[in-house]
C-alpha cells in the first residue's frame, strides 16, 4: 500500500475547503458503520446541514443500499425525507497496483471537490478492510469516528490484551494505520483528525467483560490519543429500520408504521449525546432535533 503524498488531504485554491470530513471507519465488518452514518448524516440535516456521503464500501455498500430503500419508503408513501447527496467511487480496473491507485486518487479527489462545492459535511463511510479508498478517506478526515462492538473481538484492532491480566498491549493494525494517516494529514495540511470512539451494540447488563473493555479503552485513549464517546445500545430497531431506509430520527413521520417507545426515546437521547461529543463544527448552541 502506496504512502505517497497523493494521499494527502484535498485542498481548493491553496485552502482547506469549507466542508468538515467525517469518516466513520473500522477495519472490521459488521461494527455498526452504516448505522452510525446514516443517522448522523439525517441529524445533521434536521438541524439545517447540507450533507454528502460517500459509501467505500464497493462490494458490501450498507450506506448505498440504505439510502435506496430510504428512497423508495419516501416515494411510495409520498413522504418528504431529507436526502444527502451521494457521491459513488468506481472501482478501478487497472491490472498495475501503481495505475490502481492513480485512478483511485484522482477519483477521491473528484469526488470530495464535488461535494465540498455543495456541502457542510461530508460523511464517508470505509470499508471493514483495508483499502487504499479507506487510507485516502483517512488521511482526509477532519473527524474518524470509530464504532467497535463492545468485545475484545473488537478491541483487538486498536490494540493487543494480555489474556490473563487483561493489561493493553500495543497498537494494533487499525491503530497503527490511523498514526500512519495522522502524520500524512499534518505533514501536507498542517491540521489534525479528531478520532473519536464509541461502544457500539453496548449491552444493557453490566457484565464483567463490558466493564473491562470500558477500562481498556480508557486506558488505550490516553496512550494513542482518542476521544471516548457514548456509543448505541443493543437495539432490535437497529435492524428493523434498514428496510425502510428510517432513523429513529424518522420514526414520527408521517406513514411510519413504527410504534414510538420510550426505548426509541433513550436510543435518540443516545444519538443526541453523541453529537454533542463530536463537537462538530457549527453546531455549537445549535438545537439538536431528537
Amino acid at each position: 500500500m502506496s504512502d505517497s503524498p497523493s494521499a494527502g488531504p484535498v485542498t481548493h485554491d491553496g485552502a482547506r475547503s469549507r466542508s468538515h470530513v467525517i469518516v466513520i471507519g473500522n477495519e472490521k465488518g459488521g461494527a455498526g458503520k452504516s448505522t452510525v452514518a446514516i443517522h448522523l448524516a439525517v441529524a445533521l440535516m434536521r438541524m439545517g446541514k447540507s450533507v454528502g456521503v460517500i459509501d467505500l464500501d464497493l462490494r458490501q455498500a450498507s450506506l448505498t443500499r440504505y439510502l435506496a430503500n430510504r428512497q423508495q419508503w419516501s416515494a411510495k408513501r409520498s413522504v418528504s425525507l431529507p436526502m444527502p447527496i451521494q457521491c459513488k467511487l468506481p472501482a478501478s480496473t487497472a491490472r498495475s497496483l501503481d495505475e490502481v491507485e492513480a485512478e483511485e486518487v484522482e477519483n477521491w479527489n473528484a469526488a470530495l471537490g464535488k461535494l465540498s462545492a455543495e456541502c457542510d459535511f461530508i460523511l464517508v463511510d470505509a470499508p471493514g478492510s483495508d483499502t487504499h479508498y479507506s487510507r485516502l478517506a483517512h488521511a482526509n478526515a477532519d473527524t474518524l469516528v470509530t464504532p467497535i462492538n463492545d468485545s475484545f473481538v473488537d478491541f483487538a484492532l486498536l490494540a493487543d490484551v494480555d489474556p490473563d491480566t487483561f493489561q493493553v498491549g500495543r497498537p494494533s493494525l487499525y491503530a497503527e494505520m490511523v498514526w500512519d494517516c495522522r502524520k500524512q494529514k499534518a505533514i501536507s495540511s498542517k491540521s489534525s483528525i479528531d478520532w473519536v470512539v464509541m461502544r457500539n451494540r453496548v449491552s444493557m447488563l453490566d457484565a464483567r467483560n463490558k466493564r473491562r473493555v470500558g477500562q481498556g479503552l480508557k486506558a488505550l485513549s490516553n496512550r494513542i490519543g482518542f476521544r471516548l464517546a457514548p456509543g448505541f445500545s443493543e437495539r432490535v430497531i437497529y435492524r428493523e429500520l434498514f428496510p425502510a431506509g428510517l432513523t429513529l430520527i424518522d420514526l414520527t413521520e408521517a406513514g411510519s408504521a413504527v410504534p414510538f417507545t420510550m426505548s426509541h426515546v433513550a436510543a435518540r437521547q443516545e444519538l443526541r449525546e453523541l453529537l454533542i461529543v463530536l463537537k462538530l463544527p457549527g453546531l455549537a448552541g445549535a438545537a439538536i432535533p431528537l
